[in-house]
Order: structure tokens, then sequence, then C-alpha cells
């Protein structure tokens, strides 16, 4: 009368908590709306029912930055944007990622005037960059898996302040 007769043939499953947050932080990303040109139709496009986001457990995209821990920003970003977007990172809670979807997020794409930010990255700190112009849904989805595997990589020390 044992453990071994208890469980049966289910087998044990150990890990660590480290890797069961991980694990949970990637299964429940909840992403922040936030389309600002061309690219939000394909990210639109990720969420519908033909690449269903919902199996990456990204059932619906959050309007309010208080209730979303990932940001893909899809499109370009005008100076006068900028702070607005800061503003919205700045309200995510701990821990939170960016994605910086598109050319025009990544670097300012075919817009190099004084206008359109050069990439995102000079106003918030970008996880993963997925180029194109737009690109593809299937490009979105690999940029996430991209930032599942920099999630399950992190310590929970990291996060600690």
């Amino acid at each position: 009368m044992g453990i071994i007769s208890k469980l049966g043939n289910m087998g044990v499953v150990t890990t660590t908590l480290e890797q069961a947050v991980n694990w949970g932080r990637t299964r429940a990303m909840w992403p922040m709306l936030f389309g600002l040109a061309c690219c939000a139709i394909e990210m639109m496009a990720t969420q519908a029912a033909h690449y269903d986001m919902s199996r990456f457990g990204m059932e619906l995209m959050r309007a309010s930055p208080r209730q979303s821990d990932l940001m893909i920003v899809a499109g370009r970003v005008s100076r006068k944007m900028a702070p607005v977007l800061r503003r919205l990172y700045d309200q995510m809670p701990l821990p939170k990622w960016v994605i910086a979807m598109g050319d025009c997020a990544s670097c300012g794409g075919v817009f190099n005037n004084y206008a359109i930010l050069q990439g995102v990255d000079e106003v918030v700190p970008v996880d993963v960059y997925i180029a194109g112009c737009p690109p593809r849904p299937e490009q979105l989805i690999d940029g996430i898996m991209t930032l599942h595997e920099k999630v399950m990589k992190e310590k929970l020390t990291d996060w600690a302040t």
C-alpha cells in the first residue's frame, strides 16, 4: 500500500517553481490591443479563426494596459504618439514584454523623416523584433514562440524589485 500502488501508471512529474511559473506565464499572456497601421490588420488576422492565437492562451486582446502583460506594437509610431506609448507601457503590470511588429515599429520602415520614430526601442525596451512590411500572421506566431522561449529561460529573481 505504498505510493506506487496509489499512483498506478500515472508516473511522477517533478519541476522547479521557476519552471512552473514561467510555463504559466507563457500559456496565459494577455496582449494589449495596440495597432497603429497596416500591421494591425495582420495582427487581427492572427487572432482570427484561421491562425487562432487562442491556442497560446491569448484569448482576446485587452484594451486596458492594466490587464495585459504583452504589448505588440504593430505599425509606425509618430513622435507625437511616443509619450502615449510610454505611458501605456508604464501602466502595465510586471512582468511585461514588448514585440515590435513590422519594419515601421522595428526601424522606422520607409518613413525616414523627423515625424516617425526610427524604432520603437527609442521609447520602450523591445524583447522580440518581427521583420516584414507587413509581416504575415505566421511571422507573428513565430515571434510569440520566440518570446515564449525567452520567458521560459527567465529567473524569478530577475523580476524581484
